[in-house]
């Protein structure tokens, strides 16, 4: 039997889980969601595609793209930047093929077409794991009818040719010469907007990435102590409130400020 449950929001949600399916969705009236629930299980029971409202207009790839969004937008869970510039490629790329198409064979082409275009071993199999998420997320949250299994083939054939893989270990830093020569080139623009030497050297001197650096705030400061708190630093498991304090050495003491830089960044 379906379970119904009501939101902080005042919707309703129903869950139904059945024969080793699950299903789930929203509605602003309970009698939606009951009706709604009866009509899953029935479904379910007569082995019809137990599909949810949102993902019985997907035929195309990036339609699967746009329902993920809205799913973890609706539950509250943030995309960060190098996840959402990914959607947002994949969509321009393959968002126009329906998903019969999105087999095997093309998912090979895609990666050979962005390995010619400069792409990496480690950039491509990125792609192809959110091409599998995004498949993934619709099959069981929405019920769509999606195999992901040439994903899995396409990355094994792209393995075997050697555009899909581990990066390569990076086994020594710049030197002092190639970071200045490269500020100096940055510097040197006159359209340059973004105080990117100021931003290369307190990265270099505090191992920190572009986004946490971006979202420093003078009140993460302490001058008196040299200690900032970096939020957010990233982790494989835990990202969203990992939270780190960190000392400051003397050559990183000037914290550039980047709120210009901010403004700059979210306008692109």
């Amino acid at each position: 039997m379906a379970t119904i449950t009501k939101l902080k929001s005042g919707s309703w949600s129903v869950q139904v889980r059945r024969k080793g399916k699950y299903v789930n969705e929203t509605f602003l009236r309970r009698k939606d969601a009951e009706e709604w629930g009866i009509d899953i299980e029935r479904r379910i029971d007569r082995q019809e595609p137990a599909t949810t409202r949102k993902s019985r207009n997907a035929l195309l790839f990036g339609d699967l793209i746009a329902l993920h969004r809205r799913d973890l937008i609706e539950v509250g869970k943030t995309i960060r930047r190098s996840k959402s510039a990914s959607l947002i490629f994949l969509d321009e790329n393959l968002g126009h093929l329906r998903l019969s198409e999105l087999d095997r064979d093309r998912l090979i082409k895609f990666g050979k077409e962005r390995a010619l275009e400069g792409a990496g071993p480690v950039t491509i199999g990125i792609h192809l794991g959110y091409i599998k998420t995004i498949l993934s997320h619709a099959a069981a949250v929405h019920g769509v009818i999606v195999s992901t299994e040439p994903i899995n083939l396409a990355r094994i054939a792209l393995g075997r040719l050697g555009l899909v893989g581990k990066g390569n270990e990076r086994d020594r830093r710049p030197t002092q010469d190639e970071l200045d020569r490269i500020i100096s080139e940055l510097e040197g623009n006159a359209r340059q907007k973004i105080p990117v030497g100021r931003i290369v050297r307190f990265a270099v001197a505090t191992a920190m990435r572009q986004d946490e650096i971006a979202q420093i705030e003078w009140r993460d400061f302490d001058a008196n102590s040299r200690m900032l708190v970096v939020r957010d630093r990233k982790d494989p498991r835990k990202k969203k409130g990992n939270d780190q304090r960190i000392p400051l050495l003397e050559s990183s003491v000037k914290i550039p400020d980047t709120r210009r830089f901010r403004r700059i960044a979210s306008i692109r």
